[in-house]
């Protein structure tokens, strides 16, 4: 048994359609730049104390030998991003030029690096002068740069037909530009140093030909999540805390245009008539851009990025997300198909999860996925993505969830997976469930196991279907088998707090009984919250599903 159980958490996916060997193509070209660019960033960082840089002049100055190096290469605009991020990564942490590791005593109140008490040089919030100094010297070329930018941008713009320049190769039309900057620097007397210069034409050809402002953001490996309120506020999310950046769009046209490029990609459309639209960039990130009129202090956009490497539970249990008995009875509850709502509020990490148990799925099964905007990493060769569609300016040919549901069924499927239930597909999703289909996936937004068998009764009553309650209930209870929520706590941390099973009916209400908990005890010196994951003993409902699959010895193992 326990062999049938390792093999459910060692599967990795062989990647046989087409769309994995484009991944594994692109990974392929990154990989070999990585390595033969490593020697050169080093070399352009020789006198530069890399820790002290801000992310963004890397990111600049990275790009630029990205630019030159790779000139004869046709990376496309989501390699290079990769490229850069792994670079700048490599140098941070990796590299001879990367940062000492904090010591730990250093991060004790009232203690410096060396674990001794601040001496009258330091400041009161533990930094240093030279920490200020460095800080005030980084703001101060990124003010430098962005000045600098704004002014000659539309003597550059004047100059370049800007038509014939989109269709240009990046590698081509940054030799263009330089010699232009160069010229208009010159013009306007603005002096500026050679990083400088470059760092004022990589924004430029952000700005043409990817997401301008944004570019540095997408390469950061550490952020999770942009967040622009406006021209002039933009939010990141690290290491789940928000922090404000230092990142500024011209004016409320900026902003749409860079939205506009987004949604043009997928063949969606922003604008009076839709003001509001999920997308997603050619990496998979999902996108929600909202703008005026519903936005009332400029447009809004909103990535949730797309993760590089795939989050498994191992890798979760790792991250103290989840507990090892409870990542075990997850991999057995995914192999043993069940069906499995996963819950949580905005941002909880329900998408990661629903990812990380869908690599338990056999790769000889044929998977459906349904989603809004498609972002779902699925990694099995046998998958079909469907999308939904918005309406059109006369307002018809609009695809929604429920339509793409029922043609789903249609497909032969194994299993259906759906990004999110929210509204009158929920019937069509418990009907697939009841019908044969088992080992359905999918997520709902709600705070607690309860509270999501709540909305989900209430999701079926907006089909219009007029059932009684319990009748309802009864199907709900007929369809699902485990309820998994996830949470994202005030420390930033993601864990699943129930693992719920759905038991049955007794009278009109719904039966659950937890299999696992997490109980919160306290908070830590260091901030983050004090807790265990407890096992409640209860014999899972599952049992008999999981013995049919030979899983039930490890299964009662990790209860006990």
């Amino acid at each position: 048994m326990e062999g049938a159980t390792a093999k459910a958490a060692s599967d990795s996916p062989n990647g046989g359609n087409g769309k994995s060997a484009r991944v594994r193509g692109q990974n392929a070209a990154v990989g070999r730049f990585l390595e033969e660019l490593r020697p050169k960033v080093l070399a352009a960082f020789e006198n530069d104390n890399v820790g002290s840089l801000p992310r963004p002049e890397l990111a600049v100055r990275i790009g630029q030998i990205v630019t030159t190096e790779t000139e004869q290469e046709a990376l496309n605009l989501l390699e290079r991003r990769n490229l850069v991020g792994g670079l700048i990564n490599w140098l941070l942490h990796c590299s001879p030029k990367a940062p000492p590791k904090p010591d730990p005593a250093a991060a004790r109140p009232g203690a410096n690096r060396d674990g001794v008490a601040r001496t009258a040089t330091s400041r009161p919030n533990g930094e240093s002068k030279d920490d200020t100094k460095t800080q005030d010297q980084s703001a101060a070329y990124s003010k430098t740069v962005a000045e600098a930018k704004q002014t000659i941008q539309p003597l550059v713009m004047d100059r370049l037909d800007v038509s014939a320049a989109s269709q240009l190769p990046r590698e081509d039309l940054s030799h263009q530009l330089r010699d232009i900057v160069t010229e208009v620097l010159d013009e306007e007397k603005l002096r500026l140093n050679s990083p400088e210069q470059t760092a004022v034409v990589e924004l430029l050809l952000d700005d043409m030909l990817g997401l301008g402002p944004l570019e540095p953001l997408l390469a950061d490996d550490s952020i999770t999540d942009i967040l622009v309120n406006g021209p002039f506020q933009t939010y990141i999310e690290r290491h789940g805390k928000l922090e404000l950046t230092d990142v500024h769009f011209r004016n409320n046209e900026h902003v749409l245009n860079i939205a506009r490029r987004i949604v043009s990609i997928i063949g969606r459309r922003v604008d009076e008539t839709s003001p509001l639209v999920d997308a997603r960039l050619q990496d998979g990130s999902r996108v929600n851009i909202i703008i005026p009129p519903l936005a009332i202090d400029g447009p809004a956009i909103s990535i949730r990025k797309f993760a590089k490497k795939s989050i498994t539970l191992d890798v979760m249990k790792r991250q103290n997300n989840v507990s090892d008995a409870m990542a075990t009875v997850l991999k057995i509850a995914a192999r043993s198909q069940l069906n499995i709502l996963i819950s949580g509020g905005t941002g909880s990490g329900k998408t990661t999860l629903l990812n990380a148990m869908s690599q338990m799925i056999d790769e000889r099964e044929r998977i459906v996925t349904i989603e809004d905007a498609a972002e779902l990493q699925l990694q099995q060769p046998h998958v079909v993505r469907l999308e939904t569609r918005p309406a059109n300016l006369e307002g018809t040919g609009e695809i929604t969830m429920r339509d793409l549901v029922k043609n789903a069924l249609r497909m032969r499927p194994d299993r259906i997976i759906l990004g999110e239930v929210r509204g009158s597909e929920a019937v069509d999703m418990l009907q697939a469930m009841n019908t044969g289909h088992d080992g359905s996936l999918g997520t709902v937004h709600a705070n607690r196991p309860r509270e999501a068998l709540t909305r989900l009764e209430n999701m079926v009553g907006m089909a219009g279907i007029n059932l009684p309650a319990k009748a309802v209930r009864t199907q709900i209870a007929a369809a699902l088998d485990m309820i998994v929520q996830v949470s994202r706590m005030r420390d930033g941390m993601r864990r699943i707090t129930h693992i719920t099973e759905v038991v049955g009916m007794e009278g009109d209400i719904i039966t659950t009984q937890d299999l696992f908990v997490f109980d919160f005890e306290g908070e830590g010196l260091d901030g983050m919250l004090k807790g265990s994951f407890r096992s409640t003993g209860l014999r899972p409902h599952f049992a008999p599903k999981a013995a049919y699959f030979g899983l039930e010895k490890r299964l009662l193992e990790c209860i006990g």
